[in-house]
C-alpha cells in the first residue's frame, strides 16, 4: 500500500485492485474515468493528463537508473523469476486523491498515481512500497483475498520501507527509551490501517490476524536483509550486500 500523506493524514491504497473494496481508488482499472472538477476539465483537459503521465514515466526511468533501493528490488524480483519490464509492469495512471500507488495482482502490475505522486520522492516511495507486494506475490504466491496474507505483506512493506526508527520518533510513535518496541507499534499501526481501509473487518478480527502473523512477517527482512534507518548508509550497504542473499548475479 502506497500512501498519500498530504497534511499528515493517513490515507490508503488497495493491494488487490480487482477487489471491489479497493478498486474505487483506481477507476481506470475498471474502465471508468476519474472524476474532475469543471474548472480543470475546461482549462486543462486531457493534455494535462498526458503531461502528467509523461512526467511520471520520465521520473520512473530516472529512479530506476539511480536508486540503489529500486535496483535491489528489481534484482530480487528477477532472481525470483519476475523480471520487471518497465513498459509492461509499471503503469502511470490517474487515481483517487487519497492514494499514490497500488499493486494489481491480477495483472502483476504496479500502478503509480500520476496525479498524486508528483514528486520524485513520492514516486520513489510508491515504487518501493509496491515492489515489496510484487516480490511477496512472486516469491510466496500470496492470496490478497486472505486477510493473513494481505496483512503480512503490509507489515513487511511498512517495516522495510516506511517505519524507520527516526520517522517513528518524528511521528510520535516512538520514544528514545522504548524505540525498538515503538518501531514495532509503528509497523502494526500502518499495516492495520491499510488493511482495514480496504477490508470490512471488525477491530477484533484485525487484531486476531495481527497476532497470528506479526512476528513471522516482521522478522522477514527479504530482500533487504535489514531495517533501513533514516539518514544512514543502510540502502547503499543493502545494495552492495545483495549478493549475500543471492540477488544480482543474473
Amino acid at each position: 500500500m502506497a500512501e498519500n500523506n498530504t497534511d499528515d493524514k493517513e490515507q490508503f491504497s488497495s493491494e488487490n485492485l480487482k477487489d471491489p473494496a479497493g478498486i474505487d481508488f483506481f477507476p481506470e482499472r475498471r474502465g471508468d474515468k476519474i472524476s474532475r472538477g469543471w474548472f480543470r476539465v475546461l482549462f486543462f483537459g486531457e493534455r494535462h493528463d498526458n503531461l502528467q503521465k509523461l512526467k511520471c514515466e520520465r521520473q520512473i526511468h530516472n529512479i530506476v537508473s539511480e536508486s540503489p533501493l529500486i535496483k535491489l528490488m528489481m534484482d530480487a524480483l528477477k532472481t525470483t523469476g519476475c523480471v520487471i519490464d518497465l513498459n509492461r509492469h509499471i503503469s502511470c495512471e490517474p487515481c483517487s486523491k487519497v492514494v499514490t500507488g497500488g499493486y494489481d495482482a491480477e495483472m502483476n502490475q504496479i500502478v503509480v498515481c500520476q496525479n498524486t505522486a508528483t514528486s520524485k520522492a513520492a514516486i520513489h516511495g510508491a515504487l518501493a512500497h509496491e515492489m515489496v507486494h510484487m516480490f511477496d506475490f512472486c516469491r510466496a504466491h500470496i492470496d490478497f483475498k486472505n486477510v493473513d496474507h494481505l496483512l503480512c505483506t503490509e507489515i513487511r512493506a511498512a517495516n522495510l520501507m516506511h517505519c524507520s526508527f527516526l520517522s517513528a520518533l518524528v511521528m510520535g510513535t516512538a520514544s528514545l527509551i522504548r524505540i525498538r518496541k515503538q518501531h514495532r507499534e509503528c509497523v502494526k499501526r500502518k499495516a492495520l490501517a491499510s488493511v482495514m481501509a480496504v477490508r470490512e473487518l471488525s477491530e477484533e478480527e484485525a487484531k486476531a490476524a495481527m497476532e497470528r502473523v506479526f512476528e513471522k512477517c516482521y522478522n522477514d527482512l527479504e530482500p533487504l536483509g535489514r531495517r533501513l534507518r533514516r539518514n544512514s548508509r543502510d540502502i547503499d550497504r543493502a545494495y552492495r550486500e545483495r549478493y549475500l542473499y543471492g540477488y544480482g548475479y543474473s
